[in-house]
């Protein structure tokens, strides 16, 4: 008897955020429906956009201005991050009826490998079928389902084919690859984005089957390891499995924030600097991890003229403290920053080691510093994330308090 073949789903939510609230409102439900932010703090962005707003050209990442004067009547909803990751939960504990391997690679995509899962459940597009089903009877949303014999190419199968198919389900694998994959434009690939589509194309390569017949050496030479794994998915080639545990192990711990207004000053950047390495300290504690490597990345507020910088430095000891990481943090700042506006900031903590071993100090109490962490952590887990709070949080640069009432920088 013959092996039976790897096949992984990409299980995708068509307009997650804009189809559940579609589901739960029926005034919506025959109504062109947008998700954004709030407008009020300069970040009415479109999130979702259910697929009667785009028939009136409306996308992600729209400005929620661009929406309203391409659709008048749109109906603009404000996201309920809180409820949105609960019916994330709810969509994997249904794949996890039909596989024991379920692997979430965002808010509203899964993968799941269907491994010998076929001899209860039937043929792959017969499942594909019968997940659509349970999830469209049970929380009245469209998923769409790209097949293949690994993550990439059921990424791709998705993106590119099972969202645009009447049933919302593709298979791509190695017979059908060279020609239906391979014609498309080379930004259609995974893992290419306009810049890298820009170099490709100066190089001569304009289609995904063009980058998966150039000569490897010279991917390797120009972009090393990255050169390699560009021509091994244009060629359809991936060796991570699926596997629950994606998440389990941190590389790195992050927090970025797109700022309501121009920050303009140091004095002012340094208020938010400071909040985003305790954010980052407070999250590091909680996964009992120290780090030593910091990162600092800002953006520029003139999108017509980027500017801005990601650096890192390795701080002499592994620490999970907020002043510490937040002396090197500004450090970094200071030495890169160019003076203009600041839009977005962000910091991270990698080199990621357990919080067991504390590197001793003779001229100060390094215990009694961390414990002192903890124990503020374990005050604002009990009486909320604004029960302790540094004074200059409090100033109007300051953001803590707003961010409180946020998941993933969205209201509740």
């Amino acid at each position: 008897m013959k092996p039976l073949k790897p096949v992984i789903f990409l299980v995708d939510m068509q307009s997650f955020y804009a189809n559940i609230e579609k589901s739960l409102r029926p005034e919506l439900r025959h109504r062109p429906v947008v998700v954004s932010g709030d407008p009020e703090r300069r970040t009415g962005v479109i999130l979702a956009a259910c697929p009667l707003a785009k028939s009136y050209g409306i996308q992600n990442a729209d400005t929620l201005r661009e929406a309203q004067e391409r659709c008048p009547e749109v109906a603009v909803v404000r996201p309920r991050m809180g409820l949105y990751l609960q019916i994330s939960l709810r969509i994997t504990e249904i794949l996890e009826r039909f596989s024991d391997q379920v692997e979430p690679y965002s808010i509203d995509e899964q993968f799941v490998s269907i491994h010998g899962s076929e001899k209860l459940f039937g043929s792959p597009r017969q499942i594909a079928g019968k997940i659509q089903a349970v999830i469209r009877n049970e929380l009245n949303l469209y998923a769409r389902v790209g097949i293949g014999p690994n993550k990439v190419l059921s990424k791709m199968a998705c993106d590119n084919f099972a969202k645009k198919n009447r049933d919302g389900i593709f298979r791509l694998d190695h017979k059908n690859m060279k020609t239906d994959l391979w014609p498309l434009p080379v930004e259609k690939m995974f893992g290419v984005g306009k810049r890298m589509g820009d170099h490709l194309r100066k190089m001569g390569i304009r289609t995904i089957g063009d980058l998966a017949q150039f000569p490897l050496e010279r991917l390797q030479k120009r972009w090393g390891v990255n050169g390699h794994v560009l021509w091994m998915t244009a060629n359809g080639q991936d060796l991570s499995p699926v596997t629950p545990h994606t998440f389990e192990r941190q590389k790195a711990i992050g927090h970025h924030i797109t700022l309501p207004r121009d920050y303009r000053t140091a004095g002012e950047i340094r208020v938010v600097l400071l909040e985003l390495c305790e954010e980052v300290c407070s999250r590091a504690r909680h996964h009992q991890l120290l780090g030593q490597t910091v990162s600092v990345g800002c953006r520029g507020a003139n999108y017509q003229l980027p500017t801005g910088f990601h650096r890192q430095l390795k701080m002499p000891e592994a620490t999970n403290q907020t002043m510490e990481i937040f002396q090197y943090a500004w450090q970094l700042f200071l030495q890169f920053w160019d003076g203009l506006p600041v839009r977005s900031l962000g910091v991270s903590l990698s080199q990621l080691t357990p919080d067991r071993h504390i590197q001793l100090n003779l001229f100060e109490d390094r215990g009694k510093k961390a414990q002192l962490g903890y124990i503020m952590d374990e005050i604002k887990d009990r009486f909320g994330p604004t029960a302790i709070l540094r004074a200059v949080s409090l100033t109007c640069a300051g953001q803590a308090l707003n961010r409180a009432r946020k998941i993933g920088g969205h209201y509740r």
